[in-house]
């Protein structure tokens, strides 16, 4: 984890990962956090950090919460409509509030834009009406959605920012905090990193009594856990290494389907029947990140025939992974090239598997959620980072 980043972007979202090491390491590194609800503001207060290092960015929350964030000194948060605001001047009225806009989320795997965000249009009667009931505003957040892909969103959501930071001027406020929300990728990082500084710099030359922060919780958990699935069961032909025909006696539907992931089957046309390998854990466990964060999983081989050693020379041959429960919805990969030698037994390992999964998980037909195994890394990580983890640690057992 690059500490430098760390710091530049000082706001973790709890949601992608509420796992207590990853938040009391992040907490250790002095790191802010993003928290939607009463449990995850609870939960970061355990770890002793300070309210002020809290936003409750949930823009449409139940009075009862705001009430509950305000009894416990969390103060600052967002919201995106005039109700949220009459909510907050009943529960809350010391509250330090942050409007949040909308920007286009189009070139995201998530789409937020569709639940959150106020239109620029209605920034100024928003703001109006915080001023007549007395409300603190301090700053503007936005989101550009989850997993963003074009790093140009973020430029056109900083000139939006702009727009609304001048709107407070108008309105009478003198904002001192821009929220840059999330969306930062791992494999364009860099990039976004280099856009959203010239965007600042165009948009934002003087910056000084402004704090910028953002909530890059993907960008630091995704690559920190990995899961490993052991093949519980497998549907194939009697020998593998004999060919099933399939059939067919003159109609037009193939004797055979192997249905994939929906809302399409993937029909087999061809003359083999695919095997098929069930994996203990699924769409309704770690792996619901495929339903509802959009993702693709490669899986690979950790272990075959009791070894981890892989030559990387095996035959391969198509197949299809599916999780353990007894609903077709529960399809890991309708296709995929996977060693024709694996059998019950085997394991197979997917990797960046730290955001939106196992926070997710049900347990769904009766299936235990995913158990956690912490390591200790490659050994590589930095001498500050190893130095956290031990104050973190003795914290813990103090």
């Amino acid at each position: 984890m690059p500490l430098a980043h760390t710091r530049a972007l000082s706001g973790v979202a709890v949601k992608c990962n509420p796992d207590p090491y990853v938040l009391r390491l992040l907490a250790a590194l002095g790191t802010g956090f993003d928290c939607a609800s009463n449990n995850e503001i609870t939960q970061v207060l355990s770890l002793g950090v300070s309210p002020a290092r809290i936003i409750f960015a949930n823009p449409c929350k139940a009075v009862s919460y705001i009430k509950n964030a305000g009894k416990h000194g969390v103060n600052m948060m967002t919201f995106d409509n005039a109700d949220e605001l009459y909510k907050t001047a009943r529960a809350n009225p010391t509250a330090k509030l942050v409007l949040r806009i909308l920007t286009d989320d189009s070139k995201s795997l998530c789409r937020l834009g569709l639940k959150f965000g106020a239109p620029l249009a209605t920034i100024p009667g928003l703001l109006a009406k915080a001023k007549d009931l007395g409300l603190d505003v301090i700053g503007i957040s936005f989101h550009v959605g989850s997993g963003c892909y074009d790093s140009s969103a973020f430029s056109d959501a900083v000139r939006w920012a702009r727009a609304a930071f001048d709107m407070g001027l108008a309105a009478g406020y003198n904002f001192s905090l821009l929220d840059v929300g999330g969306g930062f990728e791992d494999a364009t990082f860099e990039t976004t990193a280099d856009v959203l500084r010239d965007a600042l710099d165009l948009h934002f030359p003087d910056r000084s009594g402004l704090q910028i922060v953002a909530e890059p919780g993907r960008y630091f958990v995704s690559r920190a856990f990995s899961l490993a699935t052991n093949i519980i069961a497998r549907r194939a032909p009697l020998s593998d290494g004999e060919a099933t025909e399939v059939k067919n006696e003159g109609n037009d539907q193939p004797s055979v389907m192997c249905m994939g992931f929906i809302p399409l089957p993937v029909i087999c046309t061809n003359s083999q029947f695919f095997p098929s390998d069930y994996i203990n854990d699924g769409v309704y466990g770690a792996l619901n990140c495929i339903l509802y964060d959009h993702q693709k999983v490669h899986p690979y081989v950790l272990s075959m025939n009791g070894s981890f050693h892989s030559s990387g020379t095996e035959n391969l041959r198509p197949s299809s992974v599916w999780g353990p429960t007894c609903d077709s919805i529960d399809c890991v990969r309708p296709l995929v090239m996977l060693p024709e030698q694996l059998r019950v037994g085997d394991w197979l390992a997917f990797d960046n598997m730290g955001a939106y999964t196992i926070c997710a998980a049900s347990q769904f037909n009766g299936f235990a959620v995913s158990r956690v195994t912490y390591t200790s890394g490659d050994g590589h990580g930095s001498q500050e980072t190893l130095l956290a983890l031990r104050a973190a640690a003795s914290a813990t057992s103090a």
